[in-house]
């Protein structure tokens, strides 16, 4: 399992949510990470996910 880093922000900047999530790899943090998302009622709120690296996987604002 691969470590990913998800943060969600307030239009003000402001943390909304900022957690640790695993994954297998990079395709399945973007497939279930945008699930995850989903069920938190983030999908409209800016949001990225990125990996222990430092990659972009997903980013909305």
């Amino acid at each position: 399992m691969m470590k990913f880093r998800f943060t969600a922000f307030q239009p003000t900047g402001e943390v909304i949510l900022d957690e640790d999530w695993e994954f297998e790899n990079d395709h399945e943090a973007k497939t279930a990470g945008a699930e995850k998302i989903a069920s938190l009622e983030l999908s409209e709120a800016t949001h990225r996910l990125v990996n222990s690296k430092g990659k972009l996987i997903l980013f909305h604002s």
